[in-house]
C-alpha cells in the first residue's frame, strides 16, 4: 500500500520528462480529493521515502493500483531500465475534461453506459439524458429540446454505443444530427462509436456498415468520425475522445448530416 496514488500525468512537449501529476493521499480507508504535484515535488518525496504508486479505474468505477513508481537515476518510471526519460506507463494525461453526449438504446445497452461512465468520471463531463428526461417523437423537436435543456448546447464530444439494435433507434438518429449541427455551441461535436461486446460485429476482424446508423456510417466512410470496440483502458479512451474534439475543426469539412434525412420510425423493437 502506497502513501500516494497517481492517477493522471503530463508530459513536458518532449514527452520525456513529467511536467505534473495529479496525486490522491492514502488516508487509510479512503482517498483524499486530488491534487497536482510538479515533477520537482514528486522527486523531492520519493527521495525522502514517501512511496507513490500509479491507479486507474475499473468498469465498477473503483480505482485498481497498478505500478510503483521509483527513482531510476534522474528519471521517474514504473521499472528500472536504461532509457533516458520519464515514463508512469499506461494512465491518461493530465488535461481539460470533455463534454461529452453518450448516445444509446436505453432498453438494451444501458449497463455499458454506466460502465463507460463509471470508467471516465475525471476524463469527461457527462451531458447525456437519462432515462424518461425527454419525451418527444419529432426529431426536429427533439433536437431543439435537446439544446434548450443544455444536454446538446455544449457538447464538444459525442459518443455513440453501438449494440445489436442501436442502428435501427430513430432517437440516436436524431441525437447523432443535433451534435453535428453547429447551432449546437459555437461548433460542431466530434464523433466516434464503440462497438459493444453485444454487437453482432463485435468478434469479427472488421464491422460492417449494415449494422451502424447510417448517420454515423457516412461520417466514418468520410473520415470525420471513427469506431473502435469496447475497451476498459482508460488512456486508449481519453486519446480517441480527444481526437474526436480535436477533429471537430481539423476534420470539419468531411462533416456529413444536413444531406441525410432524419429517421422517422423504429426500425426494430
Amino acid at each position: 500500500m502506497a502513501d500516494n496514488y497517481i492517477s493522471k500525468v503530463l508530459y513536458q512537449q518532449n514527452r520525456q520528462i513529467i511536467d505534473r501529476v495529479e496525486v490522491y493521499e492514502n488516508k487509510g480507508q479512503s482517498l483524499s480529493a486530488p491534487i497536482e504535484m510538479l515533477r520537482s515535488t514528486l522527486y523531492q518525496r520519493l527521495q525522502n521515502g514517501r512511496s507513490f504508486s500509479t491507479m486507474t479505474k475499473g468498469e465498477d468505477g473503483n480505482w485498481r493500483v497498478q505500478e510503483n513508481v521509483v527513482i531510476s537515476g534522474q528519471f521517474l518510471k514504473i521499472k528500472n531500465d536504461l532509457s533516458s526519460q520519464d515514463d508512469l506507463g499506461n494512465i491518461p494525461f493530465l488535461l481539460t475534461k470533455r463534454k461529452t453526449f453518450i448516445s444509446f438504446y436505453h432498453k438494451d445497452d444501458e449497463d455499458y453506459k454506466n460502465r463507460f461512465e463509471k470508467l471516465t468520471p475525471d476524463l469527461t463531463v457527462n451531458k447525456s439524458v437519462g432515462t424518461g428526461d425527454i419525451d418527444n417523437d419529432n426529431g426536429n423537436d427533439y433536437i431543439k429540446k435537446l439544446i434548450q435543456d443544455g444536454y446538446l448546447s455544449d457538447t464538444t464530444v459525442f459518443i455513440v454505443l453501438l449494440g445489436a439494435k442501436t442502428k435501427c433507434r430513430k432517437h440516436v438518429d436524431w441525437e447523432i444530427s443535433g451534435a453535428l449541427d453547429l447551432k449546437v455551441g459555437d461548433s460542431y461535436a466530434g464523433l466516434f462509436g464503440i462497438l459493444l461486446p453485444t454487437h453482432p460485429d463485435f468478434n469479427k476482424p472488421e464491422y460492417s456498415y449494415n449494422n451502424v446508423p447510417k448517420r454515423l456510417e457516412e461520417n466514418i466512410k468520410t473520415g470525420y468520425a471513427k469506431m473502435i470496440k469496447w475497451t476498459s483502458d482508460r488512456k486508449f479512451l481519453q486519446s480517441i475522445i480527444e481526437d474526436a474534439y480535436h477533429g471537430r475543426t481539423s476534420r470539419s469539412g468531411k462533416r456529413v448530416n444536413k444531406s441525410i434525412p432524419q429517421m422517422q420510425r423504429n426500425t426494430c423493437d
